[in-house]
């Protein structure tokens, strides 16, 4: 999908001495905001976010992870640690200090490995609709899970799910579904994303103490109306106890709180740098 930035590139190395690349846009100058999206998802699902973080005086930089948008597929590895690897290499090839991660839903278990192996790299992550643990399923969600990682039935199963993650729904929905859907049918895609839905959260909830360990703020954006979990306000908080984390729950909003309340996001993401930026400087004092 077009972005409004032209597209760069990172290259990562694989194991067998060629590079996979992770495409990225970067925009505005300022203090850096890295922008990662949910599964299943590219990066212009910050199409209207970006824009309200430029006028705020912002360097904003989105993401595709490895696997799906306009980043290369043929790793040998697909899970939310190895894309925090990736987010990692990026906010250093950036070379910018600190970064601001938005991490959402898979993204956010990324982010929990870069809180736990990279801090430094971090002033502060935000986890909207954060998937962090794989939490107890119903039989209907374990039946879900297992037709999704069987690739014939990876796409029809994830857009039958789609709409239930945007209880508010944009004016440009069928359009953005449609590049989404379009992403997905590109050669190796499908294949990489039921690999993606298999891999599970496990070993990003192992790592929560270590990232709570770490001291960098972190801030938890649920959506009220977020279907993805059977407790959208209980998980939050779940996950705010793990790491030590301020929660906001963000009123009608479904999974991808970005698109459909990307005022309040914006407003959060302000109010918390700011507090990020204060803890930063106090530590630094120490």
């Amino acid at each position: 999908m077009n972005t409004t930035a032209p597209t760069q590139h990172l290259e990562i190395p694989r194991p067998d001495g060629s590079a996979g690349r992770i495409a990225y846009d970067d925009q505005g100058t300022g203090p850096v905001v890295l922008l990662a999206p949910g599964m299943g998802d590219v990066r212009a699902t910050f199409r209207f976010l970006t824009p309200l973080l430029l006028a705020a005086g912002y360097r904003v930089v989105t993401t595709d992870y490895r696997g799906l948008g306009e980043s290369d597929t043929g790793f040998d590895e697909y899970s939310s640690a190895a894309t925090g690897g990736d987010l990692a290499a990026l906010i250093r090839h950036l070379d910018a200090g600190p970064v601001l991660l938005y991490g959402n839903s898979y993204t956010a278990a990324s982010a929990v490995h870069v809180l736990a192996d990279s801090p430094e790299l971090l002033r502060g992550t935000v986890l909207a609709g954060p998937f962090v643990r794989d939490a107890p399923a119903t039989l209907v969600g374990r039946i879900g899970t297992f037709l999704i990682t069987r690739p014939l039935l990876t796409a029809p199963v994830w857009f039958a799910w789609w709409p239930k993650m945007f209880p508010q729904r944009p004016a440009d929905y069928a359009e953005y579904l449609a590049a989404v859907r379009a992403n997905l049918k590109e050669p190796g895609r499908t294949k990489v994303y039921a690999r993606m839905c298999a891999a599970g959260h496990g070993p990003a909830e192992a790592e929560l103490p270590r990232a709570k360990a770490s001291g960098v703020p972190v801030l938890v954006a649920m959506g009220t109306a977020d279907a993805d979990f059977p407790d959208a306000a209980a998980e939050a908080e779940w996950v705010g106890e793990q790491l030590g984390a301020a929660v906001e729950m963000v009123e009608g909003s479904g999974h991808h709180p970005q698109v459909d309340a990307p005022e309040q996001i914006r407003d959060l993401i302000l109010a918390f740098d700011r507090a990020a930026f204060v803890a930063a400087s106090h530590s630094a004092e120490k």
